[in-house]
């Protein structure tokens, strides 16, 4: 347990240290004339854990997110956090990221698939349309494939997430995607993924949280032999309720912290877990002051 007990120390630090920095006292500041015409959903709508919205990073803003998913299973315990960074490419019209994850299991850890992301944003949020902004990624094998940590060869995903404000309150998420492996010890593997989640504004710095995922993922069989290679399907689903509170800072810059307990639904799926989310948003050049922030 010492590795869980080391990370939910950082993270209850972090809180902790946040809450006692100057400008931030008990009572809420007041809000702006602009502030308050807006949905108190509008106050945090790019921090989703299990769900990607469909909301581009803001010219000269960038965002640097870190997850911390700890899964347990019949007894056994893995952790594999991620770091991702979030850039405006000239405009919120085209958006590159990256992701570094890594995995803690019980008898090994390492490095696992990096991902270069392109996302456009097709459609921006409108009063009856909603945002849409499709990615595709490039799957680097950065991930040891002999400890089951990656698959050995490049790969290729795109994802199709739709975001909507619906009322004050409320904004729902859908996400449809895929992925490609080809030529995995002879195989393509193909996995397919669903997603959708409900985010309630209790006010515009704290959100509930309802999420729930599923995915249909191919992997070549534990064990086999490279010229016995055959390939097994898994079905995994959760439900993840959570909750996200966010820390307006000086010159626009924002930090949002954020847990969830997902719950398996399926036998390949994990038995349950925990969920640590922190993102801190800012400026890298002068922008206008953000609406929201």
């Amino acid at each position: 347990m010492g590795i869980f007990k080391r990370v939910s120390k950082a993270i209850l630090t972090g809180v902790l240290v946040i809450a006692w920095l100057p400008g931030f006292p008990g009572s809420p500041s007041p809000v702006s004339t602009s502030l308050a015409s807006e949905p108190l959903a509008k106050g945090i709508q790019d921090n989703s854990f299990l769900i990607e919205e469909a909301y581009n990073q803001e010219p000269g803003v960038v965002q640097h997110i870190l997850n911390v998913p700890i899964d347990f299973t019949n007894g056994s315990r893995e952790i594999e956090p991620s770091f991702t960074q979030e850039w405006p490419i000239f405009s919120q019209t085209h958006q590159f990221s990256y992701t570094i994850p890594y995995v803690f299991a019980e008898d090994d850890d390492g490095l696992a698939d990096m991902r270069l992301n392109y996302r456009l944003q097709a459609l921006t949020e409108g009063e009856s349309t909603p945002a849409f902004a499709p990615r595709l990624s490039l799957v680097l094998p950065t991930g040891d494939r002999d400890k089951g940590f990656g698959t050995g060869v490049v790969g290729y995903e795109t994802n199709l997430p739709f975001s909507k404000i619906i009322s004050d309150r409320w904004t729902l998420h859908f996400n449809a995607g895929m992925s490609i492996v080809p030529n995995v010890r002879n195989h393509y593997l193909n996995n397919y993924n669903l997603g959708a989640s409900a985010i309630y504004a209790v006010s515009r710095d704290f959100n509930l949280m309802l999420e729930t995922v599923a995915g249909w993922n191919e992997d070549i069989a534990e064990g086999a032999l490279e010229e016995e290679a055959t390939v097994d399907g898994t079905t995994t689903a959760l439900i993840s309720p959570g909750a996200r509170y966010a820390f307006n800072l000086p010159n626009d810059a924002q930090l949002v912290f954020g847990a969830a307990l997902p719950i398996g639904l399926t036998s390949d799926s994990p038995d349950w877990g925990i969920f640590f989310y922190c993102s801190f948003e800012h400026p890298f050049r002068r922008t206008e002051a953000r609406p929201g922030r």
